[in-house]
């Protein structure tokens, strides 16, 4: 083989490699996570993510892509972002501390499986048809928080045991955990006033 020849086929190769590995990354799964908090302040979820990947045989780059999804606060994308995600039949959508999220994933698809991670009741959020028979396509794991606002006004009793209004502020975009609160919180509260207010940042 000539000198010349042999420079074109390799150079031809050379050229070639870097569309066959984008080609293979494109045909691993993609697990979608999606959470509404920013990349920075998520760093440690991130990391659990991996390694719980990592330890069920999932090599982020090796056999699955990962797509991480941080919406600083931004409860209004999700739906678009859903979309986005069902149109490109993503193999997973993981919403990991993420109740508005999986709710979110929920609406958006029936068949592309759901992992969340939740901390209310998941019959009551539409997730599950009920915790003995889930069915559907979501699955993930719960974190009973339902005793926390009493807990929160047990606490605030007992370092000002004589306040009588207490003020709390609530995100309305975050319809799951508003609703939650608005509703616990007064009842824990017995005799004291309450003032829900807003906060548009978070």
């Amino acid at each position: 083989m000539r000198r010349r020849e042999f420079i074109t086929i390799v150079g031809g190769v050379a050229a070639a490699w870097p569309l066959a590995v984008r080609a293979q990354r494109a045909a691993l799964p993609v697990v979608a996570l999606v959470n509404l908090r920013s990349a920075e302040a998520a760093v440690g979820l991130a990391v659990a993510f991996r390694k719980g990947l990592d330890e069920a045989g999932y090599i982020e780059g090796q056999n699955v892509t990962v797509e991480y999804n941080w919406l600083d606060g931004r409860f209004d994308r999700l739906s678009s972002v859903m979309a986005d995600f069902v149109r490109r039949r993503v193999a997973v959508i993981a919403t990991p501390s993420g109740t508005y999220a999986a709710q979110a994933a929920k609406a958006a698809t029936a068949t592309i499986p759901i992992v969340f991670g939740v901390g209310d009741d998941l019959v009551r959020l539409g997730l599950v048809a009920s915790l003995a028979r889930p069915g559907g396509n979501a699955t993930g794991y719960n974190m009973s928080v339902s005793e926390v606002p009493t807990k929160r006004i047990e606490l605030f009793h007992a370092l000002v045991p004589k306040a009588v209004r207490v003020a709390m502020l609530v995100n309305p975009e975050n319809v799951p955990i508003a609703e939650r609160m608005l509703h616990d919180a007064p009842q824990a509260s017995g005799a004291c006033f309450w003032t829900a207010n807003a906060n548009p940042q978070r």
